[in-house]
């Protein structure tokens, strides 16, 4: 579907994306080059094809194998804020899988010396603005949480935002991670949490008793109508992922998802790719899904943008910039 212009020049914010999982099959093949290994785009491509959420969970890993020094995480953010930038992305909040750098016991602050030499080239080349969320993989358990919140908070003053824990939900259950949110929230750090992805509304329910103040997915939520209420009364951001649900298998066709009655009843909805590069879908492709597939009108796109902003965790004077930029695109420039 190719995007109206409207959507294209629609200032948008993106809050539900992770980095490694913005790696495109050709990026890929040039990191794998890069370290002088031999191989095809086709080879390359074969990584990308999973048949559910455990399938691209392991994807997901495969990918990071090939993430090895701060060049290879430097490339990566600047290649990112590029396709951004193509999107009419103006402000990123960018997942960074900490978690798995541990593990893999790699240097994480070195890698994190080339995520901002590409953080800084891509804002002076594209002027596209980044923060940065440290994401925990929660099935490696609160203790390896602890860790990745730490060093979170011993890099807050350098456009380190927030934390998260993504993964396998049924594996690793929020509650084990209230020690680990309590420490990030005493460190001043801003709260998130994938929830209602893979598991159901019980586990959106443990991520608002952290404390987080946005929801990654929540795909689950309407199964509880008084969920479905609190979030709107709450007004808990919610990071919905149209291309990412479908692909990981977690809603089975996009009639089924919820998208449109999570609008309808009032829910503070933003758009987001989750892994552009995995999901091959970008941040205008979802606005013209939702538009296309839920009858979201121009004005109703808009709203959507602007609940991006809003729920972005950038001070109050640079969200009133990029929504003054937002309101400068007429309605009515829909071809």
């Amino acid at each position: 579907m190719a995007a109206t212009s409207f959507i294209r020049s629609l200032a948008k914010a993106e809050l539900h994306l992770h980095l490694e999982g913005s790696i495109t099959p050709a990026t890929l093949l040039e990191l794998r080059e890069r370290q002088g290994k031999p191989g095809t785009l086709a080879e390359v491509e074969c990584l990308y094809r999973y048949g559910d959420f455990i399938g691209f969970l392991m994807a997901f890993k495969a990918v990071t194998e090939d993430l090895h020094d701060a060049d290879d995480y430097e490339l990566i953010t600047y290649r990112l804020l590029e396709q951004l930038k193509r999107e009419n992305v103006l402000h990123a909040e960018v997942y960074v899988s900490v978690g798995v750098c541990l593990w893999r016991k790699q240097d994480f602050f070195s890698i994190f010396e080339g995520l901002e030499r590409g953080r800084k080239r891509g804002e002076q080349d594209f002027g596209v603005s980044l923060l940065w969320i440290f994401d925990a993989v929660r099935q490696f358990g609160p203790g390896r949480a602890q860790e990745v919140f730490e060093i979170a908070a011993s890099l807050r003053h350098r456009k380190v935002v927030g934390v998260g824990i993504g993964g396998d939900e049924q594996k690793a259950p929020p509650e084990l991670f209230r020690a680990a949110y309590a420490y990030a929230a005493g460190q001043g750090l801003r709260l998130t949490a994938h929830a209602g992805e893979n598991a159901g509304a019980e586990s959106i329910w443990g991520a608002l008793n952290l404390g987080v103040e946005r929801i990654g997915h929540a795909l689950t939520a309407y199964h509880d109508p008084e969920l479905v209420e609190e979030l709107a009364k709450r007004q808990i951001p919610v990071e919905a992922c149209l291309t990412s649900n479908l692909r990981t298998g977690c809603c089975a066709r996009i009639a089924d998802h919820p998208l449109r009655q999570y609008f309808d009843q009032g829910l503070m909805l933003t758009l987001n790719t989750d892994d552009p590069g995995m999901f091959h879908t970008s941040l205008t492709a979802e606005y013209q899904l939702a538009q296309t597939q839920f009858a979201f009108s121009n004005e109703h796109l808009r709203e959507l943008a602007r609940n991006s902003f809003e729920a972005s965790f950038l001070g109050a004077e640079s969200k009133l910039q990029f929504l003054n930029l937002l309101d400068a695109v007429p309605l009515r420039n829909s071809n």
